[in-house]
């Protein structure tokens, strides 16, 4: 008999309308997933790294944000590419 897995929330992760537009950040922050996702995945920055770049970050929380990103990879491109041509604007 074979298990599925179980979808677990992501307990490091909010969202409210309020902040950042209501995009998912670390929760009890400001701080988008799409910005971890940006200096880990796409930079090469390790977590530890960040977690020390950022020390209101834990380390836990950055590897959830990761987490995040592999669960929802469509919507965080979408806002990574969003906020990547409005500097490319200013």
């Amino acid at each position: 008999m074979t298990k599925t897995a179980e979808r677990l929330s992501h307990c490091y992760i909010s969202r409210n309308l309020k902040i950042q537009g209501g995009e998912p950040v670390i929760r009890g922050t400001r701080f988008p997933v799409r910005s971890i996702v940006f200096y880990v995945i796409k930079e090469g920055m390790l977590p530890e790294e960040l977690a020390r770049e950022f020390s209101h970050l834990s380390l836990a929380a950055i590897y959830d944000a990761l987490s995040y990103y592999y669960d929802h990879k469509e919507e965080i491109e979408k806002l990574l590419k969003v906020h990547q041509e409005a500097s490319w604007k200013m």
